[in-house]
């Protein structure tokens, strides 16, 4: 679960490290739930007012689709998303590239089209502006067998320890985002995009919904465990060089990583406040590091107590994902938390970056000795080229065909 991060000594004792689902919270575990559940924020916006650029927009004004860069990922974060990927019909690759450029132009016309300050569908109409925000992605596989024009390190990701991967939820040819102000939005254009698919003549393969909770503006989402989760995303200038492409036709494209991860949320909460601390590196009450006073403290992994021992656990989640193991390359993350039942929720990982390489060096890192891993489980996973944008007069994937 990678969002940032001793010695062996510094570990969770083993009976932290039971088997997954068998735990079950002390009366106390509740009341600390129930504190750290407040998992919403605007942390783009956020990231924006650092850089001395406005505010978000009015609540009345509809983010434009047309730009650049996508909305899904240059907007502030929305408070529901709604994630759908879909695979073409098996072909020959000629008939392939024409279905996913007819699929390509549907998504254009129907997400343009229910962003807008006035969406055709009577059930957009009347409530306001969507605040639709979205982003169109091709998956690796796809690309390599089309011959697409997509960045050189796009690539699946190999097995990681302790994934229990479900392939019916992971992977895709096409990978839609939506993200909105509320899950009336989701569900009606969610439905637009699978009529415009499937009569493109594309098949749903899978589809999960994720949500935030009311957080004031400007303030770091927490996940489920309540936990700050994006504390150290990358301002404009770092994006520039570690979340968008290269100069050419990828320079306004990006990579998002997708980890569907089952959080054992009722075990994590049963731990004692320290050790809570101690296993993300993080004090849970004001997102500080434990070798800082304040969040936006940068954590400093090499910190050691008196002892000798790490002020950050050498297993704190903190730790192994710290930037500083890569170079300073950080992922713009926009995760959101999802409940498909008590006996599963967690964390939809959304994470942005030049080169997915990234994330495979921080998940080995993390699955060889995070000590969350008790507590978490990847149970699917995606990769997709996001798209650059689309201009008025053209189409989402313009510059895919070489």
């Amino acid at each position: 679960m990678p969002t940032e991060q001793g010695n062996e000594r510094d570990s969770l004792p083993a009976e932290a490290t039971r088997s997954f689902g068998r735990r079950r919270a002390l009366l106390a575990g509740g009341a600390v739930l129930a504190a750290g559940v407040g998992v919403a924020a605007d942390e783009a916006a956020r990231r924006d007012r650092a850089d001395g650029a406005a505010g978000a927009p009015s609540v009345t004004t509809a983010f434009p689709f047309h730009g650049a860069r996508q909305a899904g990922v240059t907007a502030p974060q929305q408070p529901a998303t709604q994630l759908l990927a879909f695979d073409l019909p098996r072909s020959s690759v000629a008939g392939e590239r024409t279905a996913l450029r007819t699929v390509l132009g549907s998504l254009t016309g129907t997400l343009a089209g229910a962003a807008s300050e006035q969406p055709r569908d009577p059930r957009l109409q009347g409530g306001g502006t969507t605040r639709l925000i979205s982003l169109v992605g091709i998956g690796p596989a796809t690309a390599a067998r089309l011959r697409l024009d997509v960045p050189a390190s796009l690539a699946a990701l190999p097995a990681f320890p302790g994934d229990r991967l479900d392939p019916r939820r992971s992977d895709g040819d096409v990978l839609v985002q939506l993200c909105a102000a509320d899950r009336w939005t989701l569900t009606v254009v969610a439905e637009l995009v699978a009529t415009a698919v499937r009569t493109a003549g594309a098949q749903p393969r899978w589809n999960q919904s994720g949500f935030l909770a009311p957080t004031p503006p400007g303030t770091t989402p927490r996940n489920l465990f309540g936990s700050v989760d994006g504390t150290a995303n990358p301002g404009r200038e770092a994006a520039e060089r570690w979340v968008w492409g290269e100069s050419g036709a990828h320079r306004d494209g990006t990579v998002l990583v997708y980890r569907r991860i089952r959080m054992d949320v009722e075990g994590f909460a049963a731990l004692s406040e320290e050790r809570r601390d101690r296993a993300v590196g993080r004090r849970t009450r004001d997102g500080a590091p434990l070798s800082g006073t304040a969040e936006h403290d940068e954590p400093d992994i090499y910190a050691k107590n008196p002892d000798g021992s790490y002020v950050i656990p050498a297993t704190a989640h903190v730790r192994l994902a710290s930037p500083r193991f890569d170079r300073g390359a950080r992922m713009l993350r926009r995760s959101y938390s999802y409940d498909d039942g008590p006996d599963d929720r967690g964390l939809l990982f959304c994470a942005f970056m030049r080169d997915p390489g990234q994330f495979v060096r921080v998940q080995e890192r993390l699955a060889a000795r995070d000590a969350l891993n008790p507590f978490v489980q990847h149970r699917a996973s995606a990769v997709a080229y996001v798209l650059p944008g689309a201009t008025e007069s053209g189409t989402l994937g313009d510059r895919l065909w070489g």
